[in-house]
């Protein structure tokens, strides 16, 4: 069993990956099912006929019998007819019949008084040949024979020979005898010549159908050789040019149809290879610009950043207007900076020479650290930061200076659009991945929105007032920070209920990120913080309370990270 089933997989395999093959296939078992039904069809046409022909010359045969036997008997001088001369009488109806049947070695004979009858003056025996079974007429036969005058009957039998079971048909009819009554005379005629006749036909067809079918698979083969083989040059080709080999092309042969296809490829390949040429030189340039940029951006910058410290310093004796104008500048200087900053850090991802710096990391440890430096900026907008850690293997080979980037810019947003709601940081890790998650429950985002948040310098709301000073540019140096661990990042969001991000990556940096350990959407989808919660999480003492409304889990794994 096991073989055939390797081999039924192997062919399916092979059907599913082959064009070619399925064509092949296709038109075999299509021809197959033709010839079947047309050799079929020529088969029992064949053979209805060749028994047709066969029964029609045993009936004419046992006609012409029972008139000459009927013959015999009538030109015989029935007065003072004794019994010895009614059996040589017999003797020469059945010589006479046997002269009939003699061309045909197959026919067998026998003479049988019909039943039924009144005692007659002379009676004859019943007569067969050697060869005749009289166990094959059956009562329906005879009944049939022995009510008729002159209509011979007949009936498909079969006989049991030593090669095996022969068809045959037995032909009835009735002779009257003077003195002696009325007989039935029956001729057994053997069709194992017709049958042989028909078995060759059917043998020639088979083997004939047998090569045809062969013929056509291989034609099928040569054709769809022909179509599906620049198909697959061209499969080929364009899998070569997305490896990177743009100089591949297809050789191009004739002016057929196939040849056009090969020349639009290769006038395509050509602009594609053009424009990618070109898309790489300009990338190259605005990299450069970029990089150029904002390394000569730094040295005015500090010296404005050193004049904008003096003059922050000394604002004290200034008038108000002069000292705001001073803490304004100040802001916006370190908003430049940031700016400058991250514009240097996409120049590296865009270029290729980020590199991670990896080391065992507690991710726990290190959420707290985040947390706990941004605390002061969360208590200023009225949120509550908390750290959810149920547990497992926490430690992650990272780079930490990146993961904490990644969740300054993480807290950061969701403390800016928190809306003075409780945030909550979860920790989380398998044997094959670790992940953090930040969820708060502010104003959220539709999903078009949420399908660009990861988009340079894209704001959800471009007039929303900012606390941590955002560049634009946080959360896609994140995705690029992931994308260099091999993780990811995901977000959820929905409008009035919250926004999750979560940061899935690889336990080890050689893998490829597994499964989250952190569902997303997050268990607290329907539980959204009522105005009675915030109310709850302000009031002092009631914490846990607060903390059951946001997820009915998370006061129970704050207290395991308190044990």
């Amino acid at each position: 069993m096991a073989a055939p089933r390797r081999w039924w997989q192997r062919a399916t395999r092979m059907l599913r990956r082959s064009l070619q093959a399925r064509v092949v296939a296709a038109s075999m078992v299509l021809s197959t099912l033709a010839l079947v039904g047309v050799f079929g069809y020529m088969s029992v046409s064949v053979g209805s006929n060749l028994f047709e022909t066969r029964r029609d010359e045993a009936l004419v045969e046992a006609a012409r019998a029972s008139a000459e036997m009927q013959r015999v008997f009538a030109e015989a001088v029935t007065q003072n007819l004794t019994s010895g001369e009614l059996d040589a009488l017999q003797d020469r109806a059945l010589d006479a019949v046997t002269g009939l049947i003699a061309s045909r070695s197959s026919t067998e004979y026998a003479m049988l008084r019909a039943e039924g009858q009144s005692e007659t003056v002379l009676a004859m025996n019943d007569v067969q040949s050697q060869a005749f079974d009289t166990d094959l007429l059956n009562d329906e036969l005879r009944t049939a024979v022995a009510a008729s005058s002159d209509t011979p009957y007949y009936q498909s039998v079969r006989l049991d020979a030593e090669a095996g079971a022969q068809p045959a048909i037995v032909v009835g009819t009735t002779v009257d005898v003077p003195l002696a009554g009325r007989y039935e005379l029956y001729l057994l005629t053997s069709l194992r010549s017709t049958q042989d006749t028909l078995a060759f036909m059917q043998l020639t067809m088979l083997l004939g159908g047998v090569a045809l079918i062969g013929l056509i698979g291989a034609i099928t083969w040569f054709v769809a050789r022909m179509v599906v083989g620049p198909v697959q040059t061209v499969a080929d080709t364009s899998a070569r040019i997305a490896a990177g080999e743009l100089t591949v092309r297809i050789p191009v042969h004739g002016s057929d149809e196939l040849a056009k296809l090969g020349r639009s490829f290769n006038d395509m390949a050509d602009s594609i290879t053009r424009q990618i040429t070109e898309l790489g030189t300009l990338s190259t340039v605005q990299q450069r610009f970029v990089s150029d940029v904002s390394h000569e951006l730094r040295t005015p910058l500090t010296t404005i950043r050193l004049a904008g410290d003096v003059l922050h310093d000394r604002r004290g004796d200034f008038d108000p207007v002069a000292a705001r104008t001073v803490e304004l500048l100040r802001t916006q200087i370190e908003r430049f900076e940031q700016l400058l900053a991250d514009l240097l850090e996409l120049s590296r991802f865009d270029a290729g020479a980020a590199q991670l710096e990896i080391e065992p990391t507690n991710l726990v440890r290190l959420a707290e650290g985040e947390i706990a430096a941004l605390e002061p900026l969360a208590a200023e907008r009225g949120s509550e930061l908390r750290l959810v850690a149920p547990g497992g293997h926490f430690e992650a080979e990272v780079d930490p200076r990146r993961i904490r980037r990644i969740l300054q810019n993480l807290l950061g947003n969701a403390i800016d659009h928190g809306e003075g709601r409780p945030i909550v940081v979860t920790v989380d890790s398998t044997s094959e991945a670790a992940a953090i998650a930040v969820r708060d429950h502010g104003v959220g985002m539709t999903e078009e929105e949420a399908s660009r948040v990861f988009d340079r310098f894209w704001r959800a709301d471009p007039s929303r007032q900012r606390r941590t000073g955002g560049t634009g540019l946080g959360l896609s140096i994140s995705r690029d920070d992931a994308a260099l661990h091999r993780g990811r990042i995901d977000v959820w969001s929905r409008p009035g209920e919250g926004t999750a991000f979560r940061l899935t990556l690889p336990r080890a940096g050689d893998r490829a990120s597994a499964p989250s350990p952190i569902e997303l959407p997050p268990a607290d989808t329907q539980a959204i913080v009522l105005p009675e919660a915030d109310a709850l999480a302000s009031a002092p003492g009631t914490e846990t309370e607060a903390i059951a409304l946001v997820d009915p889990t998370v006061a129970t794994r704050t207290e395991e990270v308190e044990r």
